[in-house]
């Protein structure tokens, strides 16, 4: 098992999508790398406490490789834009990659320079050792699947690419 905190803008899009794949065994939403203990929603989104809305993911590394997890995250982000996902901007919607294990590093590294490489551009996204994490409230936990039509700065089409890729395997 391994553990990634993904930071992608809103955590309810990036939770509901990194969820479909095989490898995934939990994801939960939060709040990383703040100056605040246990902040609320209405102090990370109102109050600038550093912290940048982020997803726990825990994932069998033996079904979906580190690389994989971090090709997927890529494919939801601008990573080049500074504070801003979809039409959610501000610093707690920043993007980031944390990690608790350093030998994930290699692994990290490779995938953002390799993006950064293809883009011909530095990335706006930020990399290094998970200060802290709180799981957020419980109404944001798994908020799209209670609230389908809620709002997500994710193509639906992306929502659905696990399915997909398994469909053209058949």
């Amino acid at each position: 098992m391994q553990k990634l905190y993904l930071a992608g803008g809103c955590f309810w899009g990036t939770q509901h999508f990194l969820r479909q794949f095989d490898g995934v065994l939990q994801t939960t939403v939060g709040y990383a790398n703040g100056s605040t203990e246990h902040p609320t929603y209405e102090q990370v989104r109102y109050e600038h406490t550093g912290h940048t809305e982020t997803v726990e993911v825990l994932y069998d590394e033996t079904v979906l490789p580190t690389r994989q997890l971090l090709d997927y995250y890529f494919m939801t982000i601008d990573p080049l834009s500074v504070n801003r996902q979809g039409e959610d901007e501000g610093e707690n919607y920043r993007t980031g990659i944390y990690y608790e294990d350093p030998a994930l590093l290699p692994d990290i590294l490779a995938v953002t320079e390799a993006k950064a490489q293809q883009l011909g551009q530095p990335l706006a996204v930020e990399i290094g050792p998970l200060l802290q994490f709180f799981p957020a409230e419980d109404y944001h936990q798994d908020y799209l699947i209670k609230h389908p039509t809620g709002y997500c700065h994710i193509s639906p089409k992306l929502m659905r690419l696990a399915r997909a890729k398994k469909e053209e395997g058949q």
